[in-house]
């Protein structure tokens, strides 16, 4: 990190909202900063009180927030603690969003479904956020979304550093997989970033919620494969592709993902596949009820805590890829 961004952060201010306060510790103690004081608890009737105890007039304020579960009371948090933010006259307001909830909502599948990507964005704007800054959203064009500037980082550029010392022995044999079509553009980026062949699992949905692979593009057998994606929330294509891979000829089976929502079993499946090892970061917290053997988690906080420092002295977010 450049030593001469952290000089004269006296004005920035480092918030948590209750859904990964472990995170915004771990972000603030990067840039030698502390989280600033904030209750955020519910009145009797279960609605959101925010109570800031830090000054934060004309200061540059940061709210850390992931919407992870439960996704709505989250959300609610980090639009109550904007608005006091707002009111208590803060000079800017960047809304740090790790992980973005309702993004693969972002276009109608039905008749007279909602986008609740576009509603959520709006909503944000209106409590008074200036800037968001977020990871590894389900589509790059859901920066337009937004009416306000939108950082949008990329875990791919922390995660194959780590990736490359794990695969050291058998870098020479690795594929990385995209787990559908939709996926390609991610994972020809990291198979570009590995210096490794491309496979592309071809998957189709006949109904609903029902997807079938229906053919495997590139070669796999006798290599190890690194499933990679943005989310693992059910785990039910991720555990299907691997099943597929092994049939194929895969020797070993990895995955990586972003953003470890794990819904339901997801866990159980994850335990009983054919995956050796699943790699995700810290964008959602990890309790007693996630645990796994499988699981390998990589803290993001040394790159959103530089981001923020980026952002509070208006240098270039491209910097932090060099």
């Amino acid at each position: 990190m450049d030593e001469r961004l952290l000089e004269g952060t006296e004005k920035l201010h480092i918030f948590s909202g209750s859904s990964h306060p472990e995170l915004a510790g771990m972000i603030a103690g990067h840039i030698r900063h502390k989280v600033s004081e904030a209750t955020v608890g519910r009145f009797n009737n279960g609605e959101v009180r925010v109570l800031l105890g830090d000054n934060v007039r004309g200061r540059h304020t940061f709210v850390v927030q992931t919407f992870s579960h439960p996704v709505n009371e989250m959300i609610m948090e980090m639009l109550v603690m904007i608005d006091a933010l707002k009111r208590a006259s803060a000079g800017s307001i960047t809304a740090v969003i790790p992980y973005y909830a309702y993004n693969r909502h972002d276009q109608k599948h039905y008749d007279r479904d909602p986008i609740t990507a576009k509603l959520l964005a709006n909503m944000i704007s209106a409590a008074g956020a200036d800037r968001i800054l977020t990871m590894d959203l389900h589509n790059g064009q859901l920066e337009g979304f937004f009416d306000i500037p939108v950082e949008h980082l990329f875990s791919e550029y922390v995660m194959t550093e780590y990736i490359n010392a794990f695969f050291s022995d058998i870098s020479k044999n690795l594929a990385v997989v995209s787990p559908d079509m939709a996926g390609t553009p991610r994972a020809r980026h990291i198979a570009h970033l590995l210096d490794c062949p491309l496979v592309i699992l071809d998957r189709r949905r006949p109904r609903p919620d029902v997807a079938v692979i229906v053919d495997i593009v590139g070669d796999i057998k006798g290599k190890t494969a690194l499933f990679v994606d943005d989310v693992i929330d059910t785990a039910n294509s991720l555990v299907e592709g691997a099943k597929t891979l092994k049939e194929a000829g895969a020797r070993d089976i990895y995955a990586y993902a972003t953003h470890a929502v794990l819904s339901g079993d997801a866990v159980r499946q994850l335990e009983e596949s054919f995956l050796d090892k699943v790699i995700v970061t810290d964008t959602i917290a990890l309790d007693a009820s996630t645990a796994s053997g499988k699981i390998k988690t990589v803290s993001i906080a040394p790159f959103f805590g530089e981001a923020i420092l980026r952002i509070f002295k208006e240098e270039s977010i491209a910097k932090l890829y060099e």
